[in-house]
């Protein structure tokens, strides 16, 4: 090896950087090229490399012209970043249009739970119920034992309760609302309680956590016959004109005589069928299940120190998202809970 030899293979270099920098460069190209020449293992530290095989003499001017070959490519490659960054500056500007116009800012909607919750409680409101609300941690003797339900009671097993201590709980319903209500009000009291509630339960139509509203009257000659026009009203109010409805005999422990109220289907309007296909929603009879109610059993006025012999009342609850999934049409208790932008915003209008 000699000096002439090093200088033609860096002449060599040179030529081949030159023909890699006329390319159509990115950045990732010249990171590569980088590399290639100027990395630890690039081709110019190969170069620097031979020079302890030439003689005394020849070594100071290998050493002299590669410096100069190094600083000349690095100049070169310097010049071709800050020629691709100009370019990437440029292109971002040029792709701004000051003609557009701007984006509108993005407007969050009400959750479809949150706006039936507020057409409920305002259509009891124009009926002159209050509107109360309550811890979602509750008592034992608040969730059960003062509506009528002991420790051995049977219906404790129905509700599938989240317990935290032995008389702790989440609240399983939000009637223990109207019992709150009651011992810090005395009669005549006319309630309306929404709220969340917990169950251990999750499925198409269940949720370990969903919403209710309970409602409760009392006073003086209420009767059965009130709590059904309190109820046709509502529905009516809130479904549709042409909603029927019917009671069926049932059984709460804080109520008595207690009853379920079915509405005619408001997917097919009673009909059981949609241009001919069986309703999935009402299974072809035409009818929904859509709240519990009944008169206010006496064992719950002596819980709050009410006097039964002189007060009568009723009481009733709904679950919002049933409620919900019926006006809106949805199929899929779920939605209401996965937050998909694209579900919600389509009660943004309603």
């Amino acid at each position: 090896m000699n000096i002439k030899d090093l200088k033609k293979e860096a002449e060599a270099l040179e030529k081949n950087f030159n023909q890699d920098l006329q390319e159509d460069l990115t950045e990732d190209l010249l990171e590569k090229i980088k590399v290639k020449y100027f990395g630890r293992k690039g081709k110019l530290n190969s170069l620097f490399s031979l020079i302890p095989k030439l003689g005394k003499e020849e070594r100071k001017e290998a050493g002299k012209f590669l410096n100069q070959l190094k600083e000349r490519l690095q100049k070169e490659f310097d010049d071709k970043v800050k020629e691709l960054e100009a370019k990437k500056k440029q292109a971002e500007k040029s792709a701004f249009d000051p003609s557009l116009p701007g984006r509108r800012e993005w407007i969050g909607t009400l959750h479809p739970i949150t706006l039936v919750i507020e057409e409920l409680c305002d259509i009891f409101k124009e009926l002159g119920f209050e509107i109360v609300t309550g811890p979602e941690v509750e008592n034992d003797f608040y969730n059960f034992e003062a509506l009528n339900i002991p420790k051995d009671h049977p219906a404790r097993d129905m509700q599938d309760t989240l317990y935290i201590t032995d008389t702790i709980l989440l609240r399983t319903h939000t009637s223990p609302i109207q019992v709150r209500s009651m011992l810090v009000k005395g009669p005549p009291i006319a309630i309306v309680a929404p709220g969340k509630v917990y169950r251990r339960d999750a499925d198409l139509t269940h949720s370990p956590m969903f919403h209710q509203i309970e409602g409760l009257l009392v006073d003086k000659n209420v009767t059965m016959a009130h709590l059904k026009g309190i109820l046709n009203y509502f529905l009516k109010k809130f479904f549709s004109p042409d909603t029927r409805l019917r009671f069926r005999p049932s059984y709460f422990p804080f109520t008595e005589p207690s009853a379920e109220v079915d509405i005619s289907c408001v997917i097919c309007g009673g009909k059981g069928k949609i241009n001919g296909a069986p309703c999935r929603v009402c299974k072809q009879t035409g009818w929904v299940e859509i709240l519990g109610c009944g008169m206010v059993d006496p064992e719950v006025f002596k819980a709050v120190g009410y006097d039964f012999e002189k007060y009568s009342g009723f009481a009733f609850g709904l679950g919002v998202e049933r409620v919900a999934m019926l006006k809106y049409g949805i199929n899929d208790l779920r939605l209401f809970f996965e937050n998909d932008i694209r579900f919600l915003n389509q009660f943004s209008s309603i």
